[in-house]
């Protein structure tokens, strides 16, 4: 066998399912060629290799890449202010009443240029590198017209090419109401889906289509119209669903096949129910739970009760989750919403690449799969989600490239 890179002298955590945990080998190899995986397994099966470069990684851990599958990655600004608000006691929903929360995050977008935009997001993405994160969705949602919201499309691909990770892109035009048409937001719901969402697709800037469905953002009603658009332009969809009360979002996102329903704290049983028939993910987000001091956490257990698939994420935002660490998402999930290490450490591989629908190209150690792998130094992988803060991280390969 010829191979491109041989990575050997370490353990490899595949996170495929039906076998040990973690999909763990010890005293692993993994053989990449063309970018790929070629080949995995105990060393002491490796077949004749000639690689072009040899690894030996000391007994360290390999996993895939880490995704990030829910992020506001591009921004202009912050929103400190309130921040301090909130542990004033001000809550989310009174602070967006108010003209803050996501409008004012508008303003400082719009305001700001391209190459801006690309430079203060390429500073929250190395955090989530140092992470392990080698694949990232990153939403618009801050420009609110169609200049705008382009404008973050087409910096989230320009991440892709010159970030150093794989991009996905997700539309999310129904976010918030515009602050011009605040007292039109029909007319605004009639430009996000029949205007901006059409140019974006023409543009090539769209791999998704998600929408914000509460009793501060969207309707039921106006995301269906959304992901009707959406389904004739032949978009996968996903949905921002339930997180600060049930407003039907779990069973909306199952009726449309949509590939997450995230959030999701206040879904009820039915709603968990459609979406485990229609396989639905649901993408947990405990970095917004810790900054809103919710109580409320996500019913695990009764996600795990009906078999549906758990991801995590940072949902890296600068107003209710400014977290810039794929590693401090895991530990979170697990201290706060009782995941185990190993459903964290899946939901930020193998059921984050379902909820992005990237399943057949990373989020395991298989053969023929992309080489997205992490490699980190820790003693044994539940270490992921266990230390807060301490650098794990030795090295990422994105398409079997060492970055």
């Amino acid at each position: 066998m010829k191979a491109d890179r041989l990575l050997i002298d370490c353990h490899v955590a595949t996170m495929t399912e039906g076998g040990a945990a973690y999909g763990a080998i010890e005293d692993a190899a993994v053989a990449v060629a063309g970018g790929r995986i070629a080949w995995v397994g105990s060393r002491a099966d490796l077949p004749a290799v000639e690689a072009t470069e040899t690894d030996r990684l000391e007994g360290r851990w390999v996993t895939p890449g880490l995704i990030d599958c829910h992020t506001h990655l591009v921004f202009g600004g912050d929103r400190s202010g309130e921040f301090e608000q909130r542990l004033g006691g001000a809550t989310y929903e009174e602070i967006a009443r108010a003209g803050g929360g996501i409008v004012s995050s508008v303003k400082a977008t719009r305001a700001a240029s391209e190459d801006a935009l690309f430079v203060s997001a390429m500073t929250r993405l190395e955090g989530l590198k140092a992470t392990g994160v080698t694949t990232v969705e990153i939403k618009s949602g801050y420009g609110l017209d169609r200049d705008g919201e382009l404008k973050m499309l087409r910096v989230a691909r320009r991440i892709g090419r010159e970030g150093g990770v794989r991009v996905r892109t997700s539309y999310l035009g129904l976010h918030a109401v515009p602050p011009e048409l605040r007292e039109d937001r029909a007319a605004y719901v009639d430009l996000a889906v029949d205007d901006i969402l059409p140019a974006a697709q023409a543009e090539g800037l769209v791999d998704a289509v998600d929408a914000y469905c509460e009793p501060i953002a969207f309707s039921v009603q106006e995301v269906g119209r959304l992901f009707d658009k959406a389904r004739s332009l032949g978009l996968p969809v996903k949905l921002h669903a339930d997180q600060l009360s049930d407003g039907g979002g779990a069973g909306l996102a199952a009726r449309y096949g949509a590939l997450s329903a995230d959030h999701v704290e206040h879904a009820t049983e039915a709603g968990i129910e459609a979406m485990a028939k229609a396989g639905v993910v649901a993408v947990l987000l405990p970095g917004a739970f810790l900054m809103l001091r919710e109580t409320k956490a996500p019913p695990v257990d009764l996600l795990r009760h009906h078999g549906v698939r758990m991801a995590v994420a940072t949902d890296c935002n600068p107003g209710t989750s400014p977290v810039a660490s794929m590693t401090a998402a895991l530990n979170l999930a697990c201290v706060q919403f009782r995941l185990t290490p190993e459903e964290a450490l899946a939901g930020a591989t193998r059921e984050a690449a379902r909820a992005l629908g990237l399943s057949d190209e990373v989020g395991t150690i298989e053969v023929g799969k992309a080489a997205d792998l992490a490699v980190w130094d820790v003693g044994r992988p539940a270490e992921l989600a266990y230390w807060l803060g301490k650098p794990l991280l030795t090295t990422r390969y994105v398409g079997g490239e060492q970055l």
